[in-house]
């Protein structure tokens, strides 16, 4: 998926706007089911956090649980401002300026479009082309980079524009210890602040497997066996990439009041 590059959604300004980078090697920022279906998909044998990580691998950046640049205090974030959040227009509709990288061929770029207007079926957000906002993803701004190699999918670009929405991992969420258990002995010590448990806004819903936000199973493992594993049921599926899930739509519709 692609992270935050530059200022995280903590700070945004009412006229905030995003900035779509592509950068090779790296997906970062930090699904209802997919609309249309023609997009190219991400392999049934990978989950989304594995393609994440596999492309930040070696990055010189300092990342927040495998690809976010910003302070680890959202799942929703904890904000008690309407400073940090996309600003609502008389209509109603929450309008997120954001730019292309040229860098991105034509097909690319529309499989970009497609996945962020995934969003707009369900939800009040409305991705729209900057025009002259000082703030936007990529401008006075947020950065959602993404790599050609691993990050070009449906499921993978709708993760990344929900951090920059935002909204953290699932598995940070304060109450995650009655859903998951996580695996430390399985997890490198350098990378176990990847799981650290944050205060977060769940917006009274509950737990969701299901969130495109989910790290997979064995995200940042170092033998191959479960960092994470769902309780009572360890059999319960985690790290879907394919779209946002009906929870993750409930609660973008709770955080910006649609």
């Amino acid at each position: 998926s692609w992270r935050l590059t530059s200022r995280p959604t903590l700070k945004m300004t009412p006229s905030a706007s995003l900035l779509l980078l592509l950068l090779l090697g790296l997906c970062r920022a930090l699904p209802l089911q997919e609309e249309g279906g023609k997009e190219e998909k991400a392999p049934d044998t990978v989950d989304i956090t594995t393609r994440i990580l596999r492309s930040n691998n070696g990055s010189n950046e300092i990342l927040l649980e495998g690809d976010l640049l910003a302070p680890r205090t959202r799942n929703a974030m904890m904000c008690w401002t309407q400073n940090c959040f996309w600003k609502k227009n008389s209509s109603g509709l929450v309008t997120v300026p954001f730019t292309v990288s040229r860098e991105f061929t034509s097909s690319e770029k529309q499989l970009i479009v497609n996945a962020m207007q995934g969003f707009h079926s369900k939800t009040c957000i409305r991705f729209v082309p900057r025009k002259n906002e000082t703030d936007y993803i990529m401008g006075g701004r947020q950065v959602l980079s993404l790599s050609r190699q691993g990050c070009l999918y449906y499921g993978i670009i709708q993760h990344e524009v929900n951090h920059a929405l935002g909204f953290q991992h699932e598995q940070t969420r304060s109450d995650r210890d009655d859903y998951v258990t996580i695996n430390w002995d399985n997890i490198d010590p350098q990378m176990a602040y990847n799981f650290y448990k944050q205060s977060t806004n769940n917006l009274n819903t509950p737990y969701d497997y299901t969130s495109i936000m989910h790290y997979g199973r064995t995200a940042f493992s170092i033998n191959g066996k479960d960092s994470i594993t769902p309780i009572p049921n360890p059999n319960v599926q985690i790290g879907q990439r394919q779209g946002l899930s009906s929870w993750d739509i409930i609660r973008i519709n709770k955080l910006y009041g649609c």
